[in-house]
């Protein structure tokens, strides 16, 4: 009689457990947002984190928060998708923060500075090393809330109609170069332009620049800009490590439920994984195929790159004196790179050396 009795209270609860799960997804709301993207569906690898972060996202709630992407110029243009999640025209979207150093150079940290940090010091910074709370704080005043999404590793330092082979020949270039760089390279003589993806390969055809950067290999050869310029040079020592980042208007943050805020975090973690692994395993063979179809693969001479360093330096130190939200990031950002790049130096330098010497 206790056995019967025993087995059919664990039946009843058996049947309340597996009740409980659909029964507290039922209690969730159904959501659904719109995501501004600054990029083409042509580029699908950054695009393509917009869509893996949404997709996850809605497989980690169940289907019951569901965003849709917009490409760049369906809702608003590219440069002005920041613009559009600050004043809740969408609820989030999916950027590079350097875009945005027109509004305050404090922006670039959250994506490169001129000699900064590459991807995976970016991640430390931002996930150990107090980048996370130092930038959303100051994301905090624009009404966003800021996460990572995604990150193309160094890029390449553009196309070029004619070879650069020393400062001089910098003087008076129309060159697209995006975010704080500008500043750097207008020291030197540059005519910095901020151009929108889409943009970029009608006004290099046109002769309207004289040369652009964009991203590497892979992104570059889809926008064709080796039919109109043929030198390509190595680094972008702007952009040691791009980081990409998904936007949240914070009032829309404010109201989702705690299992939907962690969804996002989680989802755009994986968005910044994705992303850069894709490149990584995508770059070499365009490059490849690139250097095939006549590019002219350049360096950019030492003494050019040792200028742009002391430019860049004497641009970022004028901007931390008149610029208390700057200097606020900047200190400590620039102590962790320090030490970064000390320890690279120790190891992950001095193996990457040995393998591109002796491994074929």
């Amino acid at each position: 009689m206790e056995r019967r009795s025993f087995l059919k209270k664990a039946a009843v609860g058996g049947a309340a457990g597996a009740l409980a799960a659909p029964a507290i997804a039922q209690s969730l709301p159904s959501i659904n947002w719109r995501l501004a993207s600054s990029f083409p569906k042509s580029l699908d690898t950054i695009y393509g984190a917009a869509d893996t972060f949404v997709k996850r996202v809605s497989q980690l709630t169940g289907g019951k928060f569901n965003i849709r992407v917009f490409a760049a110029g369906e809702i608003v243009p590219g440069l002005q998708v920041m613009d559009a999640v600050q004043a809740g025209t969408v609820e989030c979207g999916h950027s590079a923060s350097y875009y945005y150093f027109g509004k305050d150079p404090t922006f670039a940290f959250d994506c490169a500075v001129p000699f900064g940090l590459t991807s995976r010091q970016h991640a430390a910074w931002y996930d150990q090393g107090g980048g996370r709370e130092l930038l959303r704080e100051f994301f905090r005043g624009y009404g966003i809330v800021n996460f990572m999404g995604g990150n193309s590793g160094t890029q390449m330092g553009g196309w070029y109609r004619k070879e650069v082979k020393t400062v001089a020949d910098l003087k008076g270039l129309k060159f697209r170069c995006g975010g704080y760089a500008g500043r750097v390279l207008e020291r030197l003589g540059v005519v910095p332009q901020q151009l929108a993806g889409g943009d970029i390969y009608p006004a290099l055809e046109k002769g309207t620049i004289d040369a652009a950067e964009w991203v590497g290999p892979y992104d570059d050869e889809k926008l064709g800009f080796y039919k109109v310029a043929p030198y390509y040079y190595a680094p972008g020592w702007w952009e040691a490590g791009a980081a990409f980042s998904f936007y949240v208007n914070i009032k829309e943050w404010e109201k989702l439920p705690k299992e939907y805020q962690a969804a996002i975090e989680a989802a755009s973690y994986e968005s910044h994984v994705v992303m850069q692994a894709e490149y990584d395993a995508k770059n070499p063979a365009a490059l490849a195929r690139l250097i095939k179809n006549g590019v002219k693969l350049r360096y950019f001479d030492n003494a050019m790159v040792e200028a742009c360093h002391k430019a860049a330096v004497d641009v970022m130190e004028e901007e931390a004196a008149k610029n208390a939200k700057f200097k606020k990031i900047y200190e400590p950002w620039k102590r962790f790179r320090h030490d970064q790049n000390l320890w690279n130096s120790v190891a992950e330098l001095r193996m990457q050396e040995y393998l591109v010497k002796i491994v074929k």
